[in-house]
């Protein structure tokens, strides 16, 4: 496959932000942060059923955390497309320190102020880790130096973290950090699209896992 080839013209660039396929600690509902957890095998389904929805929209670039998790999921991606993966550790998930490892319950119950200080979209450092701002002070500048590269209409696939995704949006569409919650989760290997308009970034899709529809209406 060529990259970008077919590309309606005028579209301006995309960004699409990709988590990774299911691990056990998801299963388990256990915090991982950045600990370097393996996908399952049905992770690697995951992946590599979204890999060819998301080959289709004839992605130029391909920009992954280091972590296997994400690289595992990138790979998928690259298998099809032919691009190579560039592995940048500033797009790994939220460092929580004493929180990693941990299960939701026991989140809960060893640090049940921390997390409804978080919940409510106070700076937390949740387990004496990294705040939410200093994650986007790292993953975004990597998101925008590899859009700068990419052709005038061309696609930008990031394979990153469900933290880490959710505060890189934040920080491109220019939210206040404690509204950065109100962007709902992503499931394993669902992806959000973020479109530049003559306004700044859009948001296009979020947590999506099927192709796009067009958006027929006043409002697009």
């Amino acid at each position: 496959m060529i990259a970008g080839a077919g590309r309606k013209p005028g579209r301006g660039r995309r960004v699409i932000l990709w988590r990774h396929g299911q691990t056990s600690w998801n299963v388990e509902s256990r915090f991982q942060g950045s600990t370097d957890v393996e996908l399952t095998e049905t992770g690697i389904g995951q992946a590599r059923r979204a890999a060819r929805l998301l080959a289709s929209l004839e992605p130029d670039a391909i920009v992954a955390s280091d972590l296997r998790r994400a690289a595992a999921t990138a790979t998928e991606l690259a298998d099809l497309t032919g691009l190579d993966v560039t592995h940048d550790e500033a797009l790994r998930e939220t460092y929580a320190g004493v929180w990693q490892g941990l299960t939701h319950e026991e989140i809960l119950g060893r640090y049940g102020d921390e997390y409804a200080a978080w919940k409510r979209g106070e700076p937390v450092r949740r387990g004496g880790g990294e705040l939410e701002s200093e994650v986007a002070d790292r993953a975004a500048p990597v998101v925008l130096r590899h859009v700068d590269k990419l052709p005038e209409d061309g696609t930008l696939v990031v394979v990153s973290h469900g933290g880490t995704i959710r505060t890189t949006i934040g920080r491109l569409l220019g939210l206040e950090s404690q509204h950065w919650e109100s962007l709902g989760g992503l499931s394993n290997c669902c992806w959000s699209v973020l479109g530049r308009g003559a306004r700044g970034w859009r948001l296009l899709e979020h947590n999506a896992g099927t192709l796009p529809e067009p958006v027929l209406g006043d409002d697009d």
